[in-house]
């Protein structure tokens, strides 16, 4: 017997199979499950359903288990990257996207085992390779509480690992 993954009912919906080819984390660094809402080179909602197994609660905290602030921002950019890859046809293996900068974040509240966090990504006019992170209450939204972060991130910027010369998103270059 042959199995096919399945494939997302619809067509702005991103599966674990393709963010997997989109981007290159892994487990125990994929922090982004699915993706919903694609609009090519505009905007995409990513989407991390956080369950007790994560490996970083068992130190952070484990007799009261919150998911790290600094993954959520890195889920975020994980994120824009799967836009940035999907819009731009970006080859993961010969490519990597980071984030560049993380602006105003504000945490609202913790994001615990059972929570499903919301991740609005946009690309701001006149912004190609730029991906700004919010929605339109300015806030990553969880299912099972309110509001979790104010907007975030600010820039992405895709690279070559084996040529450190690249262009960041404002259009400056930069050589290492």
């Amino acid at each position: 017997m042959t199995r096919k993954a399945p494939v997302a009912d619809n067509p702005s919906d991103i599966d674990i199979t393709e963010v997997l080819s989109l981007i290159p984390h892994r487990y125990p660094f994929l922090l982004v499950d699915r993706c919903e809402d694609y609009k090519p080179s505009e905007s995409i909602v990513g989407i991390k359903c956080v369950t007790v197994n994560e490996p970083f609660f068992q130190g952070h905290f484990p007799s009261y288990p919150v998911m790290p602030a600094v993954l959520l921002i890195e889920a975020m950019a994980q994120t824009g990257a799967v836009l940035m890859s999907k819009s731009l046809k970006v080859d993961v293996g010969g490519k990597a996207i980071f984030f560049m900068s993380a602006d105003n974040c504000r945490f609202r509240a913790p994001v615990r085992p059972g929570d499903v966090v919301r991740m609005p990504v946009r690309v701001p006019r006149g912004g190609r390779k730029m991906c700004s992170h919010s929605s339109q209450n300015g806030s990553p939204e969880s299912s099972t509480r309110r509001p979790k972060i104010a907007p975030v991130l600010r820039m992405c910027s895709a690279i070559s690992p084996t040529n450190q010369n690249h262009t960041t998103a404002n259009g400056g270059g930069r050589s290492r």
